[in-house]
């Protein structure tokens, strides 16, 4: 599996009226729904996931197995604002290593929303669906354990990165954390148009080292991101080398 790491320097200025005006921006401020928008609007089916966003400065990561020169040619047929809000005039992208190392150690950060499905199928944000049940799951839930917490989400993280055996984690902290709203669209409301719903879920952070397991399902990995809502911001697995700041 071969891929590639695709920059694109969006906006601000222009990102967030467009993300307003399109009614797509979170009350928390989140632009993962905008950004999604955007990328499928100028990509179509090879829009780019998982993606990253990183701020006004340092701009929008993705990993991409399109062809540079396909995505180059659905940027150019993108409408202006559509293009001023996410940058194509600046769209770049580099090969991305695929030849790994079994117990290759590597730098990792990762956004992650750790939710699991209930038995009733709603989405639960996975600290809470660990402590359910418990005799003072109200006061946990409450007082929120951060040691707690962290050991529940880096237990979630671990399982998605043993999937195929690709990776396991060398050691790992939590960065961030912090419950956010997120724009999402389901059903149909009476005017034809889907419904706009704000799910609240926890918004997470990890840095750390892991190890290579099984290089091919690393790769899987990579490409297919970690958690639920990899189209919207969530789930990219960001590499450095080991050691490295």
């Amino acid at each position: 599996m071969s891929f590639q790491l695709l920059r694109l320097q969006p906006d601000p200025t222009v990102l967030a009226p467009w993300a307003t005006r399109h009614r797509l921006l979170s009350p928390d401020g989140d632009y993962g729904y905008a950004l999604h928008a955007l990328l499928s609007e100028t990509f179509g089916e090879l829009a780019p996931k998982p993606f990253h966003y990183l701020g006004g400065r340092q701009g929008l990561l993705a990993y991409t197995s399109a062809d540079l020169e396909m995505l180059r040619l659905n940027a150019s047929l993108a409408p202006p604002d559509v293009a001023r809000a996410l940058g194509l005039d600046n769209l770049d992208a580099r090969a991305f290593p695929s030849a790994w190392q079994k117990g290759q150690r590597l730098g990792f950060e990762v956004r992650v929303r750790p939710v699991v499905r209930s038995k009733d199928g709603r989405e639960m944000d996975a600290f809470l669906h660990a402590v359910e049940g418990a005799v003072d799951a109200g006061q946990i839930a409450g007082n929120g354990s951060s040691a707690q917490r962290t050991a529940i989400y880096a237990d979630w993280l671990a399982k998605q990165f043993d999937v195929d055996g690709a990776a396991r984690i060398a050691e790992a902290h939590l960065d961030s954390f912090r419950l956010t709203r997120v724009l999402r669209k389901a059903g149909s409301g009476d005017n034809g148009r889907r419904k706009t719903t704000n799910n609240a879920g926890p918004d997470v952070v990890f840095k750390g080292q892991l190890l290579v397991g099984d290089p091919p399902g690393f790769n899987r990995l990579l490409a297919r991101g970690i958690g639920r809502h990899r189209a919207f911001g969530f789930g990219m697995l960001l590499l450095r080398p080991a050691g490295s700041c």
